[in-house]
């Protein structure tokens, strides 16, 4: 934009208007957008030629680019700055239907701006102009997070690269590129935009080639099935440039979600694998059942049993001998890509271990039951056999179901029952009489919430007074009682507070 049109008396007319038409359609900008730009820039001059303690506005007529430059005054009760108010008796002498509050505006005559001027009205509509660029590009790139894009290394600072993708640069950081990759400048390269963040210099595009959601989309440009909804990708975990999974699902019964994405003599694949440096990838077929689904997450391995623990999700694998070091995988590797995958902790045990920790339990509990009931060796192992864990769970038993267990009847069933609950009445007096001698707070033991055996746990920890309790976070309380699950936890912690909130 020449500045010579600043100093002509054309450039308030027609001319104008073809100038923001021919200029917005170079920059892919609205005319309006570039005619506000000429308004704030004229105003500057304006200013800076009438006075900037004046409240000068400038207004270009849409239809023919005529420019008005007025000098604005506020009608006013009280005068707070002589050259922008005015008193209402004042204005009535300008207008005789001025009232409080009513701008009164002069149109003042055109003027040639000198050179200087000039050259700030052109700087301003630049720079009016690049941040109205900068707008619509981030308007744009906003829309299009979670998208994969092209683009050219044009530079490589601190190990981050500087990305052309078209009208603006992205950044991908060290830690977003998959390890041992080394880009240089010219190359191409794809990456998953994850976010577009607005600064002070601009916006600015962030690229990654490690995110999960990069690997998903990915297979959605390879496989036609997913971009088409017929096959639902549910899941994806990776270790980047190493190995991932991604679970799959078809609500069609008639399609193969898995060799799809495989595709014929693994095509389909193996694009994706190439993409990604050579990085594995465990293609597995999700399942609305969790035990199912933990069983398919650690292929290849083969599992014969899975355990969960619902309330804290949490699985136990047992996995045969020879396929442990599989199911782990490589660091923990297979493990903690099928935990992601299914948003459970999983640990994978040997059915020789699994073996060892049964045959311990059952030798602990029939050792505990022989000498709370004193009882032989043969009716503790009926007992635990049958599945009693605890001398707590025989006293509330029934006596019709003890006595239904082979090699009892019913008056071997009330004895035992009998014993149990002495045993369990002997264990609570000596239980309370600790916890008195410990002079722990009344108000937790009626809390209600937890047992003599959580108390005293807690008096060992010098947990006595109600505050002390109130103050633990839930993973402190979860490691003093290793038995109880986080929402407990949470219920006790708070139940012990409310007397803060009283």
């Amino acid at each position: 934009m020449s500045t010579s049109l600043w100093t002509d008396s054309k450039f308030y007319g027609p001319e104008l208007l073809q100038i923001a038409e021919a200029v917005a359609r170079e920059k892919g900008l609205e005319k309006e957008k570039i005619l506000e730009a000429m308004e704030g820039a004229i105003q500057k001059a304006a200013k800076s030629k009438y006075g900037h303690e004046h409240d000068i506005r400038v207004i270009i007529d849409r239809k023919i680019g005529e420019v008005s430059i007025l000098k604005c005054i506020t009608v006013k009760e009280t005068i707070e700055d002589e050259f922008v108010d005015i008193t209402l008796e004042d204005a009535l002498k300008i207008d005789p239907n001025a009232v409080t509050g009513q701008i009164l505006s002069t149109k003042l005559p055109p003027v040639n701006f000198g050179r200087i001027a000039a050259q700030v009205g052109r700087q301003i509509i630049i720079q009016k102009i690049t941040e109205a660029e900068r707008e619509k590009q981030y308007e744009e790139f906003k829309n299009r997070v979670g998208e994969i894009i092209s683009g050219i290394v044009k530079r490589v600072e601190y190990n981050h690269l500087i990305v052309d993708i078209g009208k603006t640069g992205a950044v991908i950081k060290k830690d977003q590129l998959i390890p041992k990759e080394n880009y240089r400048i010219g190359d191409r390269i794809r990456a998953y935009i994850y976010e577009v963040s607005r600064e002070s210099k601009g916006h600015q595009v962030f690229l990654s080639r490690t995110y999960p959601q990069f690997l998903a989309k990915l297979f959605m440009q390879e496989v036609p099935e997913i971009y088409d909804g017929v096959i639902e990708i549910k899941a994806v975990a990776r270790d980047p440039g190493s190995r991932a999974k991604i679970a799959v699902y078809s609500a069609d019964t008639n399609i193969d979600p898995i060799g799809a994405c495989v595709g014929v003599r693994g095509n389909r694949v193996q694009a994706i694998i190439q993409e990604l440096q050579g990085e594995k990838i465990d293609i597995i077929l999700w399942s609305n059942d969790l035990a199912t689904f933990a069983v398919n997450a650690l292929a290849p391995a083969e599992v014969t049993r899975v355990v969960m623990d619902e309330e804290n999700r949490r699985f136990e694998v047992l996995a045969p001998d020879n396929q442990l070091s599989l199911a782990i995988g490589r660091r923990g590797q297979n493990v903690r890509l099928a935990s992601i995958l299914i948003g459970c902790s999983v640990t994978v045990v040997s059915e020789t271990f699994a073996m060892e920790q049964r045959n311990k339990e059952y030798h602990l509990n029939s050792q505990t039951f022989m000498e709370a009931l004193d009882c032989d060796e043969v009716i503790a192992h009926l007992l635990v056999t049958e599945g009693f864990e605890t001398v707590e769970e025989l006293s509330n038993c029934p006596i019709e179901g003890l006595a239904s267990i082979n090699g009892f009847d019913e008056d071997i069933a009330k004895e035992l029952i009998s014993r149990a609950k002495d045993y369990m009445q002997r264990k609570k007096e000596e239980s309370a009489q600790k916890i008195k001698s410990m002079e722990v707070d009344k108000e937790i033991i009626t809390m209600g919430l937890l047992s003599d055996d959580m108390i005293l746990a807690l008096a060992e920890k010098n947990i006595l007074k109600l505050d002390e309790l109130a103050d633990l976070c839930t993973d402190e309380l979860m490691e003093i009682l290793p038995g109880i699950n986080q929402n407990f936890a949470n219920e006790v912690i708070m139940k012990s507070r409310e007397h803060w909130f009283k």
